[in-house]
């Protein structure tokens, strides 16, 4: 759902997922955008893949930092394994 909304509303879709300065720099990147895009229209997808990669990257490292403290300190307490 987050990368729907990173696709659809970069900015809020940054915002929601923790990322403040990356969404100030999505508006500055949408008006950088729409003022060229006028000429070159490929820019005008720019924007919505700068958010889809952060949050990509931003979820991709919390998830390795999850598994990095399961194997330093072992599951969860009623972690039961199939």
């Amino acid at each position: 759902m987050i990368y729907v909304l990173a696709v659809l509303l970069p900015p809020i879709g940054l915002l929601l997922n923790g990322q403040p300065f990356s969404a100030i720099f999505n508006l500055v990147l949408i008006v950088f955008c729409a003022i060229l895009g006028l000429f070159f229209h490929v820019l005008l997808l720019v924007p919505s893949a700068h958010a889809v990669i952060a949050v990509h990257m931003r979820r991709e490292r919390r998830h390795r930092e999850v598994v990095e403290a399961i194997r330093r300190h072992g599951p969860p307490p009623g972690y039961r394994a199939s």
